[in-house]
């Protein structure tokens, strides 16, 4: 499975960067949104609407979408298999419109719940005393 994810979400590169290290089999790429070869290596996902939505492509080449990727990415490597409760039908509407409200405010909510957390090329860490 190959994850498209913003990398400038300090929220959504940590999420990745859990779910790298639990993936002991390699099963999941990362691809940075960000990265300046992205649009050349991946002409076919439309970067616009990857930032708005997580979008993850299956080996089938099957693309998924929203917390379908992220519970599909967990799923893979073996963890967190509470997730699956937010597929469940009347659960999943309204998980997928709380996933569409994260998403869209991803970053105010990130500086938020980290606001000593600076990313860069997919990888956060904390802020130096001076940085904006």
């Amino acid at each position: 499975m190959i994850i498209f994810y913003d990398g400038n979400c300090p929220l959504c590169s940590t999420e990745m960067q859990q779910l790298k290290h639990a993936d002991n089999k390699n099963l999941i790429t990362l691809e940075d949104l960000n990265a300046s070869d992205f649009s050349e290596r991946y002409p076919y996902i439309d970067k616009d609407k990857a930032m708005n939505y997580l979008q993850a492509q299956k080996q089938s080449g099957e693309m998924i979408y929203g917390l379908d990727v992220t519970y599909e990415a967990w799923k893979i490597v073996g963890k967190h298999s509470w997730l699956k409760i937010l597929r469940l039908p009347i659960i999943r509407f309204f998980a997928d419109c709380g996933y569409l409200l994260f998403a869209k405010y991803r970053h105010p909510i990130s500086r938020f719940l980290m606001p000593n957390t600076q990313c860069s090329n997919g990888q956060c860490g904390l802020k130096v005393k001076g940085d904006k």
